[in-house]
């Protein structure tokens, strides 16, 4: 028994069967009415259509067989993928290639083969329409056509339910998407409308008069920091702007990580201390990149504000950052965590997780999205892992060759 053979267009075919979403439901009605013609047609006991990837057979129609579900690839259909034409074995006992195969040697002791691939509009052998049996055999010519023929109707079919479900995934992400604006623009309207009606009444105390000065300071002081909320929301809103249409500025120099991380933990501390929360940070004296210190900066803040809005009284932010390489910062917090379900789409422009949902948490959805494009924007990458105990962790991770030598250290090979 030879090995079997691999289709060269191994990774297309399993990519687009994927894309058509086909191992996904089996045994369908469709695929059994062509099996069933199948058999018929071609005088035997036995025929399948099937779908191959890596190297499992996954059963869409069957006759005279009770194989369901997924089960180890049929050799012959491997070889009929491979040689994308149709094959037939007239006597597998006298074939070299089989004859000491399992399927041969035991049940269902196969003698005769004759299978068909399933070649998509893509060029993708997929699986094949194929007919068995216990007795060497062969089909006529009028036969053989008739299986090519199933075969065609059945990779068809495939594709059409694919691109049905393709569409109906559109459909439902559409409407997810908007549901999600939907909801962005109700926090925003509530982001924008509670710090303007606290302005608008306070400034409307402060000009009636009649007040003693620390009143009237402490009343401006709110209106200061109501209208800083506001002016931090709008750059947000203007920096998502700029970064969807990359039009945002981006002129990376020689940059500090562990300096850059050291400001935006200066800059979240008075926040952090107002909920009682440690917030650490783990630096090397230098970690030199290649960034644009600025949108680098914006990405860590969101990310930090994040951790200390999810992060309950008393609790922890640790900020690390890593040499690498490549080198990266991890925020770590021991707040509510993420469903895992939704670490996944954190990430999303407006996609609020139900965490914050719940806790009616202040924000419009659009913090980590702008965290996502600005590390893209460097070549390098964002995510999200969930903690060992509680909490989550983002990694804000530069390229490897953002990495520069420093100076100020001697070069460990010994050059001058």
């Amino acid at each position: 028994m030879t090995k079997s053979p691999e289709a060269a267009d191994e990774t297309g075919r399993v990519r687009e069967l994927d894309e058509l979403n086909a191992l996904e439901s089996l045994l369908e009605p469709d695929f059994q009415a062509i099996a069933i013609s199948a058999a018929h047609v071609c005088e035997a006991p036995i025929a399948l259509v099937n779908l191959v990837a890596e190297k499992r057979q996954y059963v869409k129609g069957r006759a005279g067989t009770d194989l369901t579900g997924v089960n180890p690839a049929v050799p012959f259909c491997e070889h009929t993928i491979a040689g994308r034409e149709f094959l037939e074995i007239h006597d597998a006992r006298a074939d070299p290639r089989f004859r000491d195969h399992p399927i041969v040697t035991g049940p269902p002791r196969t003698r005769f083969y004759a299978g068909m691939p399933m070649i998509t509009r893509q060029g993708n052998a997929l699986g094949t329409v194929c007919v068995m049996s216990p007795r060497p055999d062969r089909l006529d010519e009028a036969q053989r056509q008739a299986l090519h023929t199933l075969a065609t109707h059945a990779v068809t079919l495939i594709e059409l339910h694919g691109r049905a479900h393709q569409a109906e995934e559109v459909v439902r992400r559409l409407g997810a998407l908007e549901k999600l604006k939907n909801q962005f623009l109700s926090n925003l309207n509530h982001e924008l409308r509670t710090p303007l009606t606290s302005i608008r009444s306070y400034l409307e105390l402060v000009q009636e008069g009649g007040l003693n000065e620390a009143t009237e300071q402490r009343f401006l002081r709110i209106i200061e920091h109501n209208s800083g909320r506001m002016l931090h929301l709008i750059n947000t809103l203007l920096l998502m702007a700029g970064l969807k249409a990359q039009t945002a500025t981006f002129t990376p120099d020689s940059v500090d990580l562990s300096d850059l991380a050291r400001q935006a933990v200066e800059r979240v501390d008075p926040a952090a201390e107002l909920k009682e929360l440690q917030l650490n940070l783990h630096a090397r004296d230098r970690v030199r990149v290649w960034a644009d210190a600025e949108q680098l900066r914006n990405a860590l803040l969101q990310v930090l504000d994040n951790a200390i809005k999810f992060t309950d009284r008393g609790g922890a932010v640790d900020v690390v950052v890593v040499a690498g390489p490549p080198p990266e910062v991890e925020v770590h917090d021991t707040g509510v965590g993420v469903e895992s379900e939704d670490l996944r789409r954190v990430f999303e422009e407006f996609y609020r997780t139900r965490q914050a949902e719940e806790q009616a948490a202040g924000g419009t959805g659009i913090g980590l999205s702008i965290v996502e494009k600005i590390m893209e924007m460097h070549g390098g990458a964002a995510r999200m892992e969930k903690e060992t105990h509680e909490g989550v962790c983002v990694h804000l991770t530069l390229p490897s060759s953002a990495l520069l030598p420093d100076p100020g250290r001697p070069d460990p090979s010994g050059g001058s």
